[in-house]
């Protein structure tokens, strides 16, 4: 069963190394996301997923021990996704991290988490609602006790200088699902647009979609910790407990 989740933003300039000169612009979305990272640890999971939007090659399972870089973005940084197991002969051959999962393994990492096993799980961000949620659920039923950390923005549309330009409906969007994230209401999460979603930019869709078909049932509460929409990019971060 699901006991804990936290939602946060997954672009590369959330790590410091990343942004440089521009890092303090991110200082509040960080601090909020190292709160939520926190109340994972409280519930006293069994098992922590951790779920973000991936390209392809990057879908499906990314075990304990994955690693993943930040060379792409000029920075000669590498993140680990918790420890292998002892004796593990295939870390090695594991796939890289996809950004999103990368950029959760370096929140876990700042926050020195060893408080439960950890797994990753790429999702592909066409996936439609009822496999995400499908996917969720075959998360939750997975251990006694489920923690989740997900990785995703809103739109990339919510000005002339964002990534996909001005969309005059990326507000609204971005308002649907910071309500959503913020009040642990799944039927309106399942219910974001794929379409809408896409066009828009808003990675977090597929992602969201996978943690409301894991709360289902699960009788969950939900604080929106952080909202904002630095570099026209819609990041929320929140809470499930």
């Amino acid at each position: 069963m699901l006991v804990a989740a936290a939602v946060c933003p997954c672009p590369p300039l959330l790590v410091p190394e990343v942004a440089t000169g521009a890092a303090p612009e991110l200082d509040a979305a960080r601090a909020a996301c190292a709160d939520a990272v926190g109340l994972l640890a409280a519930a006293r999971p069994d098992r922590l997923y951790v779920v973000g939007a991936a390209p392809d090659g990057g879908h499906g399972v990314h075990p304990a021990g994955s690693t993943g870089s930040f060379a792409g973005f000029g920075v000669d940084l590498s993140v680990r996704l918790g420890e292998a197991p002892a004796g593990d002969e295939d870390e090695g051959a594991r796939r890289a991290l996809p950004t999103s999962l990368a950029v959760g393994a370096w929140l876990l990492g700042r926050a020195g988490w060893a408080d439960a096993p950890i797994e990753g799980l790429g999702v592909d961000g066409a996936a439609t609602p009822d496999i995400c949620a499908g996917l969720g659920r075959g998360l939750a039923d997975s251990a006694g006790r489920v923690a989740l950390l997900v990785l995703g923005d809103g739109s990339g549309c919510r000005t002339v200088k964002a990534p996909g330009y001005l969309d005059e409906r990326a507000e609204d969007f971005d308002a649907a699902a910071a309500r959503a994230l913020g009040t642990a209401d799944t039927a309106a999460l399942l219910a974001l647009d794929t379409g809408l979603a896409h066009e828009l930019k808003a990675a977090g869709r597929a992602p969201w979609q996978v943690l409301a078909g894991a709360a289902q049932g699960a009788g969950l509460d939900g604080r929106l910790l952080f909202e904002d929409a630095p570099y026209g990019v819609g990041y929320f971060v929140a809470a499930w407990s």
